[in-house]
C-alpha cells in the first residue's frame, strides 16, 4: 500500500514539473515575442534656491475702526523700517480685512448685535535673491512684537528660478540611466540595447536634500533652500 502511494505522489510531482516547465517556455516566448526590453531609469541634481519670498500679517484690535487704522499706520511703518534695515526693497501691502467683533452673552455664550471691538488684518510680502536673508528674517521678524507689533508671520517660500531647464538635463540623464540598466540586464544573454519605442516620463521629486520621501502626484518642495530634484523615465528599448 505505501508502495502505491509513493508512486502517485513520483507521478504528481512530475506532472506539475511538466505544467512548470510550459508555462516557463510561454512566458519566455512572450518576452522574445515582443523583442522589447522595459527600464525604469533615474537622475538627480542637488541644487541651491536663488530666490525667497516671505509673508506675514499685521493684526490688529481696537474699539473703534478709527483706532484701529490709526494703530495700523504707526506698525507698518515699524515693520518697514526694520525691513528697510535689513536691505529688503520688495515690500508688498496686500489688502487690508477689517471687521467689527461683538460681545458674547455671559449667560449663554451667545453672540449678540453689541460691537465689542474692530479687528484689522494687514497682509505684509517680502521678496529677495538672497535666500539667507529672507530665513534670518523668517527667523527674526517676531521680535517686533516686543515694539507693539502683533504679527502672524507664515513659513519662508524658497524657488528655483531654473527648474524648467533643468528637468529637461535630468530626464536626458534618465534615459541614459534607463539604457544603461537595460545593457547590464542584456548582457548575460548575450543581445544588446537597439533603438528606443518609447519613453514615459515620471513626476519629479523636488524635496529637501536628506528627504528619502516620495509621491505618486510628485512633490514641490518650497520649505528648503537647498533642494534634491528628482527626474524619472520609463524606456523601451528594441532587443538586437
Amino acid at each position: 500500500m505505501l508502495e502505491r502511494i509513493e508512486k502517485l505522489q513520483v507521478i504528481s510531482l512530475g506532472l506539475l514539473v511538466s505544467i512548470a516547465l510550459v508555462m516557463s517556455t510561454q512566458m519566455i516566448s512572450s518576452t522574445v515575442s515582443k523583442n522589447e526590453i522595459s527600464v525604469t531609469g533615474s537622475a538627480y541634481e542637488i541644487v541651491k534656491s536663488d530666490s525667497g519670498t516671505l509673508n506675514f500679517d499685521i493684526v490688529i484690535k481696537r474699539s473703534s475702526k478709527q483706532a484701529a487704522y490709526s494703530a495700523l499706520q504707526t506698525q507698518i511703518k515699524t515693520v518697514e523700517d526694520y525691513l528697510k534695515a535689513k536691505q529688503i526693497k520688495n515690500i508688498e501691502l496686500k489688502t487690508i480685512n477689517g471687521y467689527y467683533s461683538y460681545k458674547r452673552d455671559p449667560k449663554t455664550g451667545a453672540y449678540t448685535d453689541i460691537q465689542d471691538a474692530y479687528n484689522l488684518y494687514q497682509p505684509m510680502h517680502i521678496s529677495s535673491d538672497n535666500v539667507e536673508l529672507i530665513k534670518e528674517i523668517s527667523n527674526d521678524i517676531t521680535s517686533l512684537i516686543n515694539k507693539g507689533v502683533d504679527i502672524n508671520v507664515s513659513p519662508a517660500s524658497y524657488d528655483y528660478s531654473k527648474l524648467p531647464e533643468l528637468k529637461v538635463t535630468l530626464l536626458e540623464k534618465a534615459s541614459q540611466d534607463a539604457k544603461n540598466r537595460a545593457a547590464s540586464m542584456l548582457k548575460p544573454t548575450g543581445n544588446s540595447v537597439g533603438k528606443i519605442q518609447s519613453v514615459r516620463m515620471g513626476v519629479y521629486q523636488i524635496t529637501p536634500v536628506d528627504s528619502t520621501n516620495v509621491s505618486d502626484m510628485g512633490i514641490n518642495d518650497t520649505t528648503s533652500i537647498d533642494k534634491k530634484v528628482t527626474a524619472v523615465a520609463n524606456v523601451s528599448f528594441k532587443i538586437k
